[in-house]
């Protein structure tokens, strides 16, 4: 048994069940020149977040930039990835950070359109389609 949707889950859904009828605007949201700035948009909040809330514990691993020692509630789970920028307290595993680049590209295809597009897709894990092409064993899905 699933639980019901929430608010947030709805409303992206509506929202983005209406963007697709209007094909021409699904095309121009998702089209490189729109979707690319909004990757650096969501890098440069990613980077000032994860660099005042880690404390300035910022390098480059595995594809993603880690900022790691984030405080638990600034994140989901055992890290949120923003833009190029992913932010955790200690979860910083080879198989995670490959997980988390997958979340860079599918940010960098999006662009900011990606977060409702995420939400839309649930918040259970298991059953959201950009964390299951990110691997949920890689993840720590089980």
């Amino acid at each position: 048994m699933s639980a019901s949707p929430t608010l947030l889950e709805r409303s992206c859904r509506g929202l983005v069940r209406g963007v697709s009828r209007v094909g021409w605007l699904r095309t121009v949201l998702l089209h490189p020149v729109v979707a690319r700035p909004g990757y650096w948009v969501a890098t440069a909040a990613g980077l000032l977040w994860g660099t005042i809330l880690s404390l300035g514990r910022i390098r480059g691993d595995g594809g993603v930039i880690v900022a790691r020692s984030c405080p638990r509630w600034a994140f989901g789970r055992g890290g949120t990835t923003v833009g190029a920028v992913y932010l955790t307290c200690d979860t910083i595993s080879p198989d995670v950070l490959r997980h988390e680049a997958v979340h860079r590209a599918q940010w960098r295809r999006y662009g900011l359109a990606f977060i409702p597009l995420y939400f839309a897709a649930g918040l259970d894990g298991r059953t959201n389609r950009f964390e299951v092409e990110a691997g949920l064993e890689l993840g720590g899905y089980r």
